[in-house]
């Protein structure tokens, strides 16, 4: 699975991102859409977010990403946004697991050398990211390949949907 969009960095805060701070607690069970629930992530972090970003991109983010609570509307929040993938130095652990419940890319890799607006092309299969600055130049970062259970689970759309289409837990 190969993704390509740009990076998306926050200005005020890049670690301990919330999943009240992805979603805040006044939508969480007010909106059911989850297309109408997208147009409120990261608000309180950035307002404007939602605004920039366009099919594809990346939220690049440092420590501890989706520390908070369980709810599974952040991570559905995040993917109904268009975003195709969260890059971060590292995830809360129960985040990181529903995010491949729901189909969205979770990757750890060191964020630092991504800069708002770079484009970013991540090779799940092979366990490449390349980072192309705005100067043009090119980084080739190594991260370990996703297991083919984790890729079945996105490729299918996440668990519930992978159930579905399989009638159980089936891997090839």
């Amino acid at each position: 699975m190969k993704l390509k969009g740009k990076a998306l960095r926050f200005e005020k805060q890049n670690d301990d991102i919330n999943t009240d701070y992805i979603i805040s607690g006044r939508y969480k069970f007010k909106i059911q859409d989850p297309y109408e629930l997208a147009k409120h992530v990261m608000e309180d972090l950035e307002p404007d977010f939602y605004k920039r970003v366009n099919k594809g991109d990346f939220i690049v983010a440092g420590e501890n990403f989706g520390c908070g609570s369980s709810r599974e509307q952040a991570p559905m929040s995040i993917k109904y946004a268009g975003i195709s993938c969260v890059l971060a130095k590292s995830f809360a652990r129960i985040f990181y697991r529903n995010c491949f419940n729901l189909g969205l890319p979770a990757i750890e890799v060191d964020t630092d050398q991504f800069k708002n607006g770079d484009e970013v092309e991540v090779d799940l299969d092979n366990g490449v990211i390349v980072r192309i600055g705005r100067d043009r130049s090119k980084k080739e970062i190594k991260i370990a390949p996703l297991p083919k259970t984790m890729q079945t689970l996105l490729s299918d759309g996440g668990l519930v949907e992978h159930f579905k289409k399989h009638g159980g837990f089936k891997l090839d």
